[in-house]
């Protein structure tokens, strides 16, 4: 029998055991954190959350900065538009005329420049004539022969006229046709194209205090007229002012209303997906008859309740008829929310451990619930700022001289062809908001959707 030889010490060396471990490589993020990773990520949803807070600083920051009155009226300013010439020249102050004695030239003329004083007249004497009627137009005369505004006719021995109807810095086309002892216009006409130029004379450049007191008052002298960066309207108001004043009502809408109208949806829609059975039947049912009821149709009867007159601001009757009208969408929402997350483990669980109603539903479900909610009050945003800006716009929301965008709107469209501006801006605010919001809400749901989350 063989003897094993024993073994030599230090033959071996003790074994280094090396301890693998796995590290995250990626810190671990909570629900919301994890959703603000995903919309910094949406290039759209950040750029329309930039826009957003945006107009909040131009709506509370920028009249600070723009304090000019919305309701003031610069009467030598009405209907600019951005960038207009505000030069204005000063003039002696007016002297009535009555024709200039050999005035040179033929046809229809001018007898010296034209101003915003007076644009004076004078034309050659037509054997023909029983009367001669003037018109004005801001366009020039196409082949339709629309002449524009009828001014004036003068008798067959009257050859000048001197127009002093609102005028204003611009080019007018005036047009002379001869009438015939019948009174009808005849084939015999003049026309001549008229260069307006803004003038202040020296007791208006006084009283404003565009020249000083012992100022010496030389014509010619040129004076800047006050600045509006957007131009003003129809009432010579400055649409820059008007509009960030505006932006306070229809954004006051916009999360006001929403805000209410959500959190009564929330706590109706959560009570009737958490009671379920014939509760949850019978509140549903009273949702659906809520939103059959016809919103102007409310929006006129709480008019005559709180005793609004014509011409009068609805905001209140506004803010009310959609608090009561518009919650059963959310309350939906919610609800069906509510039934999904009731039927999960950690709601038993904690319904086994005695927890109450209140508790499961303000700890547990209306949290789990948040995401849907935010996305409904981003969407909802929009839609009551566009309502706002509708109701205005046919006269039923806010009313003149308080400025909305809506009735901005309203206003604008009177003059939409000769002075865009007053439309363009308020509308494109309007826009801009609604896109801004509705795409935000867009990233949000993107953020929070779990399902969209499963998917990456």
């Amino acid at each position: 029998m063989s003897q094993v030889s024993p073994t030599p010490a230090g033959a071996f060396a003790p074994l280094q055991q090396v301890q693998q471990t796995q590290k995250i490589s990626r810190p671990s993020l909570s629900y919301w954190q994890d959703a603000w990773v995903r919309l910094r990520a949406n290039r759209r949803a950040i750029f329309s959350l930039y826009l957003v807070v945006g107009l909040l600083l131009f709506t509370f920051l920028g009249p600070l900065i723009w304090d000019v009155d919305p309701a003031l009226q610069d009467v030598d300013q009405i209907s600019q538009p951005p960038g207009a010439d505000r030069r204005a020249v000063l003039a002696a102050d007016y002297q009535p005329w009555y024709g200039t004695p050999d005035l040179p030239g033929s046809g229809l003329r001018l007898a010296e420049a034209a101003t915003t004083q007076a644009v004076r007249l004078q034309w050659d004497i037509q054997p023909q004539a029983a009367e001669y009627r003037i018109y004005r137009n801001i366009f020039p005369v196409g082949a339709e022969g629309a002449l524009g505004l009828p001014l004036f006719e003068t008798p067959a021995a009257q050859n000048y006229f001197e127009d002093r109807l609102d005028l204003r810095p611009r080019n007018y086309f005036y047009t002379v046709v001869v009438l015939d002892a019948a009174g009808v216009e005849t084939a015999n006409r003049f026309s001549l194209e008229v260069e307006v130029q803004r003038v202040v004379t020296v007791s208006e450049a006084r009283e404003r205090g565009l020249l000083g007191a012992d100022e010496e008052a030389r014509p010619g002298m040129e004076f800047q007229f006050a600045w509006h960066p957007l131009g003003t309207d129809y009432l010579g108001r400055d649409m820059l002012a008007r509009l960030m004043h505006g932006a306070r009502i229809s954004l006051f809408i916009g999360f006001f209303a929403p805000l209410l109208y959500v959190l009564i949806g929330v706590i109706y829609g959560s009570t009737a997906g958490f009671l379920g059975g014939m509760t949850d039947q019978v509140m549903m049912r009273f949702a659906d008859f809520v939103v059959a009821l016809p919103f102007l149709l409310f929006m006129i009867l709480f008019k005559v309740v709180f005793s609004i007159s014509p011409g009068e601001s609805g905001i209140l009757p506004m803010l009310v008829a959609m608090i009561i009208l518009l919650w059963p969408g959310t309350a939906r929402l919610v609800r069906g929310q509510i039934l999904q997350i009731r039927e999960e483990g950690y709601i038993s669980a904690s319904q086994l451990l005695g927890a109450q109603t209140n508790y499961l539903v303000l700890r547990h479900m209306i949290p789990n619930t948040m995401g849907v909610i935010l996305v409904t009050i981003t969407f909802a945003v929009p839609s009551a700022i566009f309502t706002e800006a509708f109701l205005s716009f046919i006269g039923m929301g806010v009313a003149p001289p308080t400025p909305s965008w809506g009735s901005m709107c309203n206003e604008g469209r009177k003059t939409m062809l000769t002075t865009p501006h007053e439309l363009i801006f308020p509308a494109l605010f309007i826009s801009i908001t609604v896109l801004a919001f509705n795409l935000l809400g867009d990233g949000l749901r993107d953020a929070l959707d779990a399902r969209m989350r499963n998917r990456e």
